[in-house]
């Protein structure tokens, strides 16, 4: 508990390494006590040896255990309150190291890097899925090692768009927004199922027409051009929801 609990003054006090941690901890005094602590001052080695030897999925198990606790009781977005569904972003980032300190996360000739790529809750703005990654890992092997949840929204970039990997979510029962890629091969096969407003220039039913693409995805998918009045962009997305109004499609 100790160990938890140093870790997690660290984080919420941003020190940068263990010395500075555990000299803050020792500032403290007697007042560690109030913070949880139950022993003597932590020393250094001793912080080091635990961070070294004690298995880190202990501390992940912790934290999805007190995510799945903290969902049920956090707030819903009101933008997205009228949708009865999960929504998710899917996205990573790439976080920069020391190479001479991390030598077995090298990503570039002089540089280390690991991918932090995150699941994270729409509705109320918490983290569902955590995976830290070296930094040459694509974002699509993501894509393998989540379960799908039925009914379920994902948001993801152009990064994830695979569609093979995008067919497997559609037949688990989920729903995916994503960026059309402007080389993408389709023909249009009906027109959408709402009219064009709030921004949306067009909705339209497609068919992907490529040889392999459409065998990786045989189904009917759905295209939302939309202007962003505040940039003047305009944007396509891609989705295999065909029955949310467009204008919620952009939103998302």
């Amino acid at each position: 508990m100790d160990h938890l609990l140093a870790m997690l003054f660290a984080q919420l006090t941003r020190r940068d390494s263990l010395r500075d941690l555990v000299r803050s901890l020792a500032a403290l005094g007697s007042r560690r006590y109030h913070c949880g602590f139950r022993g003597v001052p932590i020393a250094r080695s001793t912080l080091a040896d635990a961070n070294e030897r004690r298995d880190w999925r202990i501390f992940q198990d912790t934290a999805l255990a007190l995510i799945r606790q903290v969902r049920g009781e956090l707030p819903a977005d009101p933008d997205l309150t009228q949708l009865q569904a999960e929504i998710y972003a899917l996205d990573s980032t790439t976080i920069d190291l020391c190479l001479k300190l991390f030598p077995w996360a090298q990503f570039r000739r002089r540089k280390a890097a690991v991918k932090a790529h995150t699941l994270l809750d729409l509705k109320r703005g918490i983290p569902v899925f955590v995976r830290v990654s070296h930094g040459k890992t694509h974002d699509l092997d993501m894509l393998d090692r989540l379960q799908f949840e039925p009914g379920a929204c994902y948001m993801m970039d152009k990064a994830y768009t695979d569609f093979a990997r995008l067919y497997r979510l559609h037949c688990c029962g989920g729903f995916f927004v994503t960026r059309l890629k402007r080389n993408a091969d389709y023909r249009i096969v009906a027109p959408g199922p709402g009219p064009c407003t709030q921004g949306v220039r067009s909705d339209k039913l497609i068919r992907l027409r490529g040889p392999k693409s459409r065998r990786l995805y045989p189904e009917r998918l759905r295209k939302v051009r939309y202007r962003d009045p505040e940039t003047g962009k305009t944007l396509t997305f891609l989705t295999n929801h065909l029955l949310l109004d467009a204008p919620t499609v952009a939103l998302l």
